[in-house]
């Protein structure tokens, strides 16, 4: 019967700290041990706490020689998360010593064999990884794959470089802040044309620079004369009850002006209705079939409809609503609406409070068309449609702070 002795880690001497060493072979198992020639390897660095626990064990034989190490890539974690015991039997006094062990992997060491910087392995992104892995050991398909998209970014690459190329040199002949202006230009031009009614810049006449049939169609001219006919039948006091009824200021001052003239007084009346109706649209934020006690003619609900509002979807049903960009719209359109029938005059005044928007944005609205303004010292502010369009500075306080700086 054996006996086994305990020896606890601080009685053991300063040579046996590591313990005993337990290999084990990747590629099989060992059968004469004898004919292997172990080493063990310290680290040089015993002050280190972290380099003076590392090992490599070297088992060297007539035709190859096996290496494995505690640390690495090709260490075991096992040793990291727990300890191993080994308990070593002396036959000749059948008593056994328990000691604390390390357990190591052998592979094979080829000489000449390339080894492998873990410090650049791990800078590899997974995409590389993998891409190595591809080149390894994957199929037909993937290496095309691979393949082609290894050119696909030496192509972009050639591509990007040379576009800063180009770009250096238009910056070099026309100058940075000449290109800053250009593109802020460019877009200024982008913005207003998502608000603008349809506008040819190429017009002779005043008239022809935001055309009518941009803003009603013959068609939808027509589609208007019922309704038309029945505001250009109102009498004074009508007027006075709309008045009392907060219609809008710049409606009814077009409905005390009306012409004389049967055929031009029809024409205006129908411009008026649909311009109340825009109004009506801005105030409320959502479109309705009916204005007043007439109903909308269906023509022209759903050029409204689409041109002037957004679709939302609230308490289960879907409602043509008002965004604030579409405001903006609204405001453009009932201008140029107002410039064809004032002889190409617009109180900007009275159309931004029945629009129900700032005087600044409706001063925006006026310098994004080209307009000419009247003085600021005037009690209403005026716009005057005129050849050529006066070109305003999109954002003047940036440029003088420029100078000042």
């Amino acid at each position: 019967m054996a006996t086994c002795v305990w020896k606890p880690c601080e009685e053991r001497a300063e040579t046996e700290k590591d313990g005993a060493v337990i290999v084990k072979f990747s590629n099989g198992h060992v059968k004469n041990t004898d004919q292997l020639d172990f080493r063990l390897f310290k680290h040089v660095d015993g002050v280190n706490p972290r380099k003076k626990s590392r090992r490599i064990v070297a088992a060297e034989s007539d035709r190859l020689t096996y290496v494995g190490s505690n640390f690495g890539s090709g260490s075991l974690q096992c040793n990291n998360l727990c300890r191993y015991f080994v308990g070593v039997l002396d036959k000749r006094t059948m008593e056994m010593k328990v000691q604390r062990a390390q357990i190591f992997n052998l592979q094979p060491s080829i000489p000449g064999e390339i080894v492998v910087n873990d410090d650049k392995n791990e800078t590899k992104s997974y995409r590389q990884k993998v891409d190595d892995l591809i080149e390894a050991f994957g199929t037909t398909r993937q290496k095309r794959a691979l393949s082609s998209r290894r050119l696909n970014e030496v192509g972009n690459e050639t591509l990007q470089k040379a576009v800063d190329r180009a770009a250096g040199n238009v910056i070099d002949q026309k100058g940075l802040e000449v290109l800053q202006q250009e593109v802020a230009d460019s877009e200024a031009q982008t913005e207003v044309a998502l608000f603008l009614p349809p506008f040819n810049k190429n017009a002779d006449k005043r008239e022809d620079v935001y055309p009518f049939n941009g803003l009603l169609s013959p068609d939808e001219l027509n589609a208007l004369k019922q309704v038309g006919e029945k505001m250009a039948g109102l009498t004074s006091e009508d007027l006075l009850k709309m008045r009392k009824d907060s219609s809008p200021e710049t409606v009814l001052r077009l409905l005390e002006c009306l012409p004389k003239d049967p055929e031009a007084r029809n024409r205006q009346a129908c411009c008026t209705w649909y311009l109340l109706f825009l109004i009506r649209l801005a105030q409320q934020k959502k479109l309705y079939y009916k204005l007043g006690e007439d109903d909308c003619p269906r023509l022209i609900y759903n050029k409204v409809r689409k041109i002037f509002t957004v679709e939302t979807f609230a308490k289960g049903r879907v409602k043509s609503t008002v965004s604030a960009s579409m405001q903006v719209k609204l405001a453009s359109y009932c201008l140029a609406l107002l410039l064809h029938v004032g002889d190409q005059t617009a109180n900007l005044t009275l159309l931004h409070r029945d629009l129900n928007i700032s005087e600044r944005k409706m001063l925006e609205v006026a310098k994004a068309m080209g307009l000419t303004l009247s003085r600021p010292r005037e009690e209403h502010r005026t716009a005057f449609l005129e050849l050529p369009l006066v070109r305003y500075d999109r954002h003047p306080e940036e440029k003088k702070r420029k100078k000042m700086q």
